[in-house]
């Protein structure tokens, strides 16, 4: 009775210690847009300087996101869970104090570098203490703490900024970050790979890799897709990642193993998982600003405005357990990206300067409902698809893909918007939101043509493991209870 009441508690604690991380970290992604005309005048920056309070966050995250999945692999998952926390937790203080823009765009890259670390090991660490039977359950519980971070980004950011100052927007992260670090220490348990190594030469290739195309995808927005910074970032990253691919399938210890992609599964969640955040973060992006500077809402009140899309996962994120049971995750992802596809076409046939909200309205819940399907199903099918030694750099690279995702979004959104319109006048700001909106409704229906090219269910299932030698995993149930029953053995 004592090893299923122990077995009952680890489950339960580690889903709340990583549900609070994967919120805090993901709720920073959103929360600093909303504030950032606040710390433009409080700080006196440029516009260069408030673009990278943004993309300084965005691209150490990017870039270290592998690399530390892969040293959770080799040193130590809640080892590792807990180095990032302190260095999240800490750098947040210093966002907070920062008095200069520098200072403050220094902070965030290290604030990015402590979230790399937490994000995907919240979700191995969450894999391997729950047992296959109930993993359904606890993902969805994950997938609504990440879709509710979602919604209350810009809800929190424009609260604070409005009601007290921009600064709380990073202390807010304080006692959340020492409240985890302390449940931490006490209730979750070490695991790592017990093979592992470090693949040294891998990790230097993928992260300089990383930092070439995302350094080079953040500064387009300057200087245009053409100019000669952008093109020789941009291709300099491409050659050391396709020096990485080379590496790895020759090195006896990969960081990454290339027979992963040979998967079909693992190759499609992974893209439908970049063509989703690049059709919802370039549009976050675009409506706040539209809310905003175009329909004339505080940062509070288009917080609230922005509910029935970013809302909408708290709603049907814990429902998707249900319809994964029957319709298989590959269903279930590719409408959620239908859903998306069809919200942000409506987004598009109804935007003018003299819009309604009313009118926003239904682009906006369909967008929700699609987000709501997509985020747990994704997560469970990244997981379900390869053998334990291999979930935690799953993990990393699908957390990469995500980030890469939200990354590029801004960066081609932003692109179709100046090219088609601007900030001069409302109309100007509309006849290039049009465009780019349905650039994103695009995007959005190319993710659900990528995750159809995956197997049925029964294939995905045995697949994978079959390849690597190792047991499935039993049919996962979905009952309320089942995350609080030990696994049977």
């Amino acid at each position: 009775m004592s090893n299923r009441s122990s077995s009952r508690g680890h489950s339960v604690w580690t889903l709340i210690v990583t549900g609070l991380a994967v919120f805090m970290a993901a709720l920073d992604n959103l929360v600093v847009i909303t504030a950032l005309p606040a710390i433009q005048e409080s700080l006196d920056t440029s516009l260069q300087d408030l673009e990278w309070t943004v993309n300084a966050y965005t691209l150490s995250f990017a870039v270290f996101l592998m690399a530390g999945a892969a040293a959770g692999d080799r040193f130590g998952r809640r080892r590792m869970f807990v180095v990032g926390l302190v260095v999240f937790t800490a750098a947040s203080a210093a966002c907070a104090l920062a008095d200069t823009s520098q200072q403050l765009i220094i902070a965030r890259a290290v604030q990015g570098f402590g979230a790399a670390i937490v994000m995907p090991l919240t979700l191995t660490l969450l894999t391997v203490a729950v047992p296959p039977r109930r993993r359904a359950l606890a993902l969805g519980i994950w997938g609504a703490l990440s879709g509710l971070a979602v919604a209350l980004g810009p809800l929190i950011g424009g609260a604070v900024v409005e009601k007290i100052s921009w600064e709380w927007i990073f202390w807010v992260n304080v006692p959340i970050g020492v409240v985890v670090l302390a449940l931490s220490l006490w209730k979750l348990a070490e695991s790592k790979h017990p093979e592992s190594s470090l693949d040294t030469v891998g990790t230097v290739l993928l992260s300089l890799g990383m930092f070439g195309v995302v350094f080079a995808l953040v500064r387009t927005t300057e200087h245009g897709w053409t100019s000669s910074q952008v093109l020789t970032y941009l291709i300099a990253g491409v050659i050391l990642i396709v020096a990485f691919v080379l590496w790895e399938l020759r090195t006896r210890d990969p960081m990454l193993p290339m027979r992963l992609f040979r998967n079909r599964s693992f190759s499609a969640v992974n893209s439908a998982s970049l063509l989703m955040f690049a059709a919802m973060f370039g549009l976050v992006f675009l409506l706040t600003q539209f809310m905003q500077n175009i329909q004339g809402f505080s940062p509070l009140e288009a917080g609230v405005r922005m509910l029935p899309w970013t809302a909408m996962p708290v709603v049907v994120a814990p429902l998707t357990a249900l319809l994964s049971a029957r319709l298989g995750n590959r269903l279930v992802v590719a409408a959620g990206l239908l859903f998306e596809a069809v919200g942000l076409g409506w987004l598009a046939l109804a935007t003018e300067v003299d819009i309604e909200y009313a009118d926003q309205v239904p682009g906006l819940v369909l967008g929700g409902i699609g987000l709501g399907l997509f985020f747990a199903p994704t997560a469970e099918m990244a997981m379900n698809i390869v053998a334990p030694r291999d979930q935690g750099i799953a993990s990393g690279a699908n957390n990469t893909f995500r980030e890469l995702g939200g990354v590029l979004g801004v960066a081609v959104l932003t692109s179709v918007f100046t090219s088609q319109g601007g900030y001069s006048s409302p109309q100007e700001f509309v006849d290039g939101l049009v465009p780019a909106t349905w650039i994103g409704a695009a995007i959005a229906a190319l993710g659900c043509l990528a995750i159809l090219t995956a197997p049925r269910r029964s294939r995905e299932r045995n697949g994978a493991w079959q390849e690597q030698g190792e047991e499935r995993p039993d049919t996962v149930k979905t009952g309320p209870a089942d995350l609080l029953e030990p696994s049977r053995r």
